[in-house]
């Protein structure tokens, strides 16, 4: 089953952050993405922006509207996700516990109920009806 992982982050922390010691943040991150990635459990890892660079995007008589956001006012935002393909969620549970810096943040972990066809590398990868999982199974799992 898949999953995401979020980390959550806010910009007094990353100010806060010694400059210095970014280098071997780093590398303790890279470490654990090529540790994941060599096992087949890590289908990606990936850093986003700092929320001042969000966008919302609605439409409206058929035109794009986007304004600034966040549309939460939080001082939290979503700092980076990870996309995890495990066997069950216990494994998924001690992936996101082995991330480098989970003794100090949690990781949000949420399962993925249905991922579309389009996503699929050949049609043979293409998830079929049978493959989407409800709600309640996740919720029993």
């Amino acid at each position: 089953m898949k999953y995401i992982a979020m980390i959550y982050g806010n910009q007094e922390k990353w100010n806060a952050f010694p400059a210095e010691e970014w280098p071997a943040a780093i590398a303790k991150v890279e470490a654990f993405n090529t540790k994941y990635r060599e096992t087949g459990e890590l289908l990606g890892a990936y850093g986003l922006a700092d929320a001042a660079a969000v966008q919302l995007v609605r439409r409206a008589d058929g035109a794009p509207v986007v304004t600034d956001g966040p549309y939460l006012e939080t001082k939290e935002y979503v700092a980076s996700f990870y996309l995890l393909d495990c066997e069950s969620l216990e494994r998924a549970q001690q992936i996101a516990a082995d991330f480098p810096f989970a003794d100090e943040d949690p990781i949000e972990l949420w399962p993925i109920l249905h991922e579309s066809p389009a996503n699929a590398t050949s049609p043979a990868n293409a998830a079929s009806p049978t493959d989407v999982a409800s709600p309640t199974d996740v919720a029993d799992a």
